[in-house]
């Protein structure tokens, strides 16, 4: 159980060796090699280190670790990914790699940090003399075992009405309602531009962190969501009035899995709400697919989620101290 270190720009060199522990082990898309590749070719800083242990040919975990200050690394945790980077076969306890990864990692490690973890995935370990847990958020996910209906009349009636309202009134207002789902990889730089402009146009564009074709963040989803959908993995809901863009979702598909990454909608509708419209249609279509189990969100629970879902947990963070007193110092 030895790790061994290489520049993060070798990922490429072993993502058959990182694909195949994600697939046998926590199986989610966001840990794909689709996804992670583009996250470090658009947000790396080139000083992160990939991090193997095990034989190459037969990996028992494996992460991309990031120095945060003077004594103290963490996985490499870009925005954009709500799952820290860390891989491993879950027979093995976290306590017992990280401890020893700790040791490998250059310079005096104090602390290494596990970030953003998801207790369905790598259930949450127990404290132990040199680990330690700690909450992150909460999140909501809809299973989609059951009928859309079964699902949408145990939805709250302020919820299932006010939608009702808001379709009565577009159609009295003539005006057209309209779901498309883009699938072909040839489409999604058109529809990434279109989102980025959408949301450039609310209170993001004032934030600087709004989605455009030119900056990082929309070359990433651009990337990542053309190599999921040339597996058939990857998708973008866009939902119209008439001949206007209103909302759209940008998602990827695992497992029984459909993700939703982001959203966005256009802001200067007061009358209805474009994003929750978009989001039963997109849903009732979701509920129809073979195979399909749960819709995950990810983010930090919202009211608004609480409308949608009843399956909340709380994922989590992970600390590694080199010596137990760091821990009890804390």
């Amino acid at each position: 159980m030895e790790w061994t270190l290489y520049p993060v720009s070798h990922f490429d060199t072993y993502k058959q060796q990182w694909d195949k522990l994600n697939t046998d082990n926590i199986n989610s898309p966001l840990l794909h090699s689709d996804f992670i590749s583009p996250l470090i070719t658009h947000f790396s800083t080139g000083k992160e280190l990939l991090a193997l242990c095990g034989s190459p040919t037969d990996l028992l975990a494996a992460t991309i670790v990031q120095k945060s200050k003077t004594g103290s690394w963490s996985t490499f945790q870009p925005s954009q990914n709500p799952l820290g980077t860390w891989l491993q076969n879950k027979t093995i306890a976290t306590s017992e790699l990280s401890e020893k990864l700790i040791k490998k990692i250059p310079g005096i490690c104090l602390v290494f940090g596990i970030t953003q973890q998801d207790p369905d995935l790598l259930s949450r370990p127990d404290s132990a003399k040199r680990l330690a847990t700690l909450d992150y958020i909460q999140t909501a996910r809809i299973p989609t075992t059951d009928s859309f209906d079964d699902y949408w009349s145990k939805r709250g009636k302020n919820l299932r009405q006010n939608l009702r309202r808001q379709c009565n009134r577009l159609e009295r207002e003539e005006t057209k309602i309209t779901l498309n789902c883009i699938t072909d990889a040839k489409q999604i730089r058109e529809a990434v531009e279109a989102y980025g402009v959408l949301e450039s146009a609310g209170w993001k564009s004032e934030s600087g962190t709004a989605i455009s074709a030119n900056n990082d963040q929309g070359r990433f989803y651009i990337e990542m969501l053309e190599s999921f959908c040339r597996k058939g993995q990857g998708r973008i809901y866009q939902f119209w009035y008439d001949d206007k863009l209103v909302s759209t979702d940008l998602c990827i598909t695992g497992p029984g899995t459909i993700i939703i990454l982001k959203t966005t909608y256009d802001e200067t509708i007061k009358t209805s709400s474009p994003a929750m419209l978009m989001r039963k249609e997109a849903f009732e279509n979701i509920f129809l697919e073979t195979g399909m189990k749960r819709i995950e969100f990810y983010g930090k629970l919202m009211d608004w989620h609480t409308r949608w879902s009843d399956e909340f947990r709380t994922m989590y963070h992970m600390n590694i101290y080199r010596h137990g007193l760091l821990k009890r110092g804390r």
